[in-house]
């Protein structure tokens, strides 16, 4: 009897068990499908965040950053680019601009240069100072249950002297008459760039494909991450980028963002690239060696260089120019907010850098821990009200099916901005002074519209002229 009942009762655990698993499977489904795969539809309306792991946080942990995601939201962000999360080689490793950490005598003054990102010693690992791949894991959940993606920083062109090919496959690399693996050198010139913390990879080997595929996809197939930007792109043979992101797109969509502007690289290879040029025109215009005319001839340039489906990031700044060439209010001053907006509504997606949020009016130091702020100031709300915009009028459409893009006369083009954006009967328009004076000036416009950020209603007409202070910028939408 005893034997019966103990048969009975394992029977029937066993039965609720199964159950149980059957009702399991169905959330577990719906938990990896909480985010659709990226798509276009997707990148039209997306706000992007670069995110320096090391200095968000005093931590410098995933964990810390991952605590902050929800309220990204706030601010428009579609796509997290984490910068590289990898190990940092210690072998050459970074301490200024012209030290290494081999320069450094005292071991406690040595211990605070923590190195470049982009100096990678293993592919398929965490950097340990940020936390473990469970926290990584949690990370990438987290983005994906709040409607962000998640892309990851990829450095192809060299690794860190400490990475295991540099002993097991020495021929993966560039190497001098002597047979020694060097740091990347000027194709021009044949000069080291300085970058002598990392050592040259050599494309002309295809056994250096294979692999470098193969770190790429494990990140793919193992944390279901949704695509990748990749460092200094154009250094790297377009054809390895043509070769992988298929291999890349059979596992899963994936978005790829480029470090360049080389439109050859958008063929068959990149989503998007930088605005570089763009980005450097609006620091001369803000620093008064440009005018709002030049804007209008990169305008007509970029139309006649790139194919209709090809777009580029807008930004005011980056980890590269925050850290080596000064901060939004360095370079820009009192035109930071009025180029901000008009990264937000021109053709193309915008970019957030870590701490440009919170006002941040410092250069981040590179090679050590330093800490973004966290206090709210005057560019939060006003990034609020821009992302929103992004997200939800068809008319800053900036991704493969773009709202068209027209530039509006006025009579002061060597100050007045002036452009409309359409798309499926959203229209809206950008109107700025791009100078530190005073201008009054007609525009071929009317209506009546609404200023965007204030709320309030704006006459317009063609007969009657229109006043704006320095740098003062309206975002007029239809009424």
């Amino acid at each position: 009897m005893k034997k019966t009942l103990i048969m009975l009762l394992a029977f029937t655990a066993l039965f609720s068990c199964k159950e149980n698993e059957q009702k399991e499977q169905p959330e577990q489904k719906e938990k990896e499908q909480a985010i659709a795969p990226v798509s276009n539809d997707a990148l039209e309306s997306a706000v992007i965040y670069e995110a320096n792991i090391r200095q968000y946080s005093p931590e410098g942990t995933f964990n810390a950053f991952t605590q902050d995601i929800p309220q990204l939201k706030e601010l428009g962000v579609k796509v997290i680019w984490l910068m590289p999360v990898y190990p940092i080689s210690m072998k050459n490793r970074k301490a200024t601009g012209d030290l290494s950490v081999e320069d450094i005598e005292d071991p406690e003054e040595r211990e605070k240069y923590l190195g470049s990102y982009y100096a990678i010693s293993d592919y398929t690992d965490v950097n340990p100072e940020f936390g473990t791949f469970e926290d990584f894991e949690k990370l990438v959940e987290t983005a994906h249950d709040n409607d962000m993606y998640v892309i990851l920083d990829w450095v192809a062109n060299h690794t860190g002297w400490d990475h295991k090919w540099i002993e097991e496959n020495p021929d993966y690399y560039t190497q001098n008459e002597q047979g020694e693996v060097v740091d990347p050198l000027n194709p021009d010139t044949g000069e080291s760039w300085g970058w002598t913390d990392v050592a040259d990879l050599n494309y002309d080997n295809k056994e250096l494909w294979t692999a470098m595929s193969n770190e790429m996809k494990f990140w793919v197939e193992e944390y279901n991450i949704d695509g990748f930007r990749a460092d200094v792109a154009g250094e790297v043979p377009t054809e390895f980028w043509e070769s992988i992101v298929p291999q890349l797109k059979e596992i899963k969509p994936v978005f790829m963002l480029a470090e360049s502007e080389d439109k050859d690289l958008f063929h068959n290879a990149f989503d998007m690239g930088y605005n570089w040029e763009g980005h450097h025109i609006m620091n001369e215009i803000a620093q008064g060696k440009k005018t709002a005319k030049d804007w209008d001839a990169y305008m007509q340039k970029i139309d006649s260089t790139y194919e209709e489906d090809d777009y580029l990031m807008n930004f005011v700044t980056n980890h590269d120019e925050n850290s080596w060439n000064g901060t939004v209010k360095e370079r820009m001053g009192d035109a930071s907010e009025t180029m901000l907006a008009l990264t937000y509504t021109l053709p193309g997606v915008p970019l957030i850098y870590s701490g440009q949020e919170y006002d941040m009016d410092k250069r981040l130091l590179f090679f050590e821990k330093d800490t973004i702020p966290k206090t709210k100031g005057k560019v939060w709300p006003l990034m609020e009200k821009l992302g929103s915009l992004k997200n939800e009028n068809k008319a800053l459409h900036g991704a493969k099916n773009a709202a068209s893009y027209q530039e509006i006369e006025t009579s002061d083009e060597e100050k007045v901005l002036a452009f409309r954006r359409e798309k499926d009967g959203a229209q809206l328009i950008y109107i700025a002074n791009m100078s530190d004076e005073n201008t009054n000036f007609s525009i071929e416009l009317s209506g009546n519209f609404e200023d965007y950020l204030s709320g309030e209603t704006i006459e317009i007409s063609e007969d009657k002229n229109m006043d704006l202070e320095p740098w003062q910028f309206f975002i007029l939408i239809n009424k």
